[in-house]
């Protein structure tokens, strides 16, 4: 099987590096936050998303989000009422305690063109959030 998907395809990888394990004072709100922006996004109706994934890499937890505008995305990152801009403010207050206590980072990837197979797997990624089809049933690009 692969994806399905007709539009603009966004990728953004979002995640955090905890530096200091004994700090979970600065770097557990910056955990937390996530799971709540990503119910927000999820529960509104046009909020860009399509949908994510969380990835556990040691000290490194990472979410791929796809979205279908990047307008959308930064939109949304910049929108004051929504929950992305206080969970920043306060990040950056935490932050002046021990700046070295939690690191946070981000990759935006716009694309042009995404393959996807997936084999004897439940729906995953990008499958997970667009319309699975046949690999054979896709137009080539």
């Amino acid at each position: 099987m692969t994806h399905h998907y007709d539009g603009e395809l966004v990728v953004f990888l979002i995640g955090m590096t905890i530096n200091k394990f004994w700090r979970p004072d600065l770097w557990l709100p910056v955990l937390r936050a996530m799971p709540t922006m990503l119910r927000e996004l999820g529960e509104a109706e046009d909020s860009g998303l399509l949908g994510h994934r969380l990835m556990l890499e040691g000290p490194h937890p990472t979410v791929v989000q796809y979205w279908n505008s990047l307008e959308k995305l930064y939109e949304y990152a910049a929108a004051p009422h929504a929950g992305h801009w206080p969970a920043w403010k306060a990040f950056n207050r935490r932050a002046v305690r021990a700046a070295d206590a939690v690191g946070i980072w981000h990759e935006t990837y716009l694309s042009r063109y995404a393959e996807t197979v997936y084999v004897n797997t439940p729906r995953l990624g990008l499958g997970r959030c667009t319309e699975l089809v046949p690999v054979a049933d896709k137009p080539r690009a």
